[in-house]
């Protein structure tokens, strides 16, 4: 049976959009292809890395891309939005053929100022977040 693809996207492409990929990657990736994107793509966030690193996920060989590189190439069984931004200016075309949107609400850790362990434990916590709601989504589609 062939791997249903799954797009994560989000604004930048640097934080929130490359967990969920790494994140599914690593708990499901013999069921699904995963891909992420942003609509304005940035570059991985250093903080990013590092706090994938923190549990054992190594996203040194993911980069930041733009929703462009999939746009009428690719059919996403799954759109993911994990910001309000990509929620609101998800391309259509990118699930109009049938695909799935959902969308996940994470808070941007990238725009968290202050000292460096305050802007990493605001990384450690969507980093947590986003892995349980990984975690549950895949939960949620076995129940089905």
């Amino acid at each position: 049976m062939a791997k249903q693809n799954v797009l994560f996207l989000c604004t930048g492409n640097s934080a929130r959009s490359q967990m969920g990929e790494a994140f599914l990657r690593q708990y499901a990736g013999d069921q699904f292809e995963v891909h992420s994107a942003g609509l304005e793509p940035k570059g991985i966030n250093p903080y990013t890395i590092r706090v994938m690193n923190e549990v054992g996920i190594d996203i040194s060989s993911q980069w930041s891309k733009s929703t462009e590189e999939y746009m009428g190439k690719m059919f996403f069984r799954y759109i993911i939005t994990v910001c309000g931004h990509a929620d609101q200016n998800c391309p259509q075309a990118l699930w109009a053929q049938g695909g799935t949107r959902l969308h996940w609400a994470f808070d941007d850790p990238a725009v968290v100022e202050g000292t460096d362990d305050q802007k990493i434990a605001k990384f450690r916590e969507v980093r947590d977040q986003m892995a349980q709601k990984v975690k549950s989504w895949l939960g949620e589609l076995e129940a089905v």
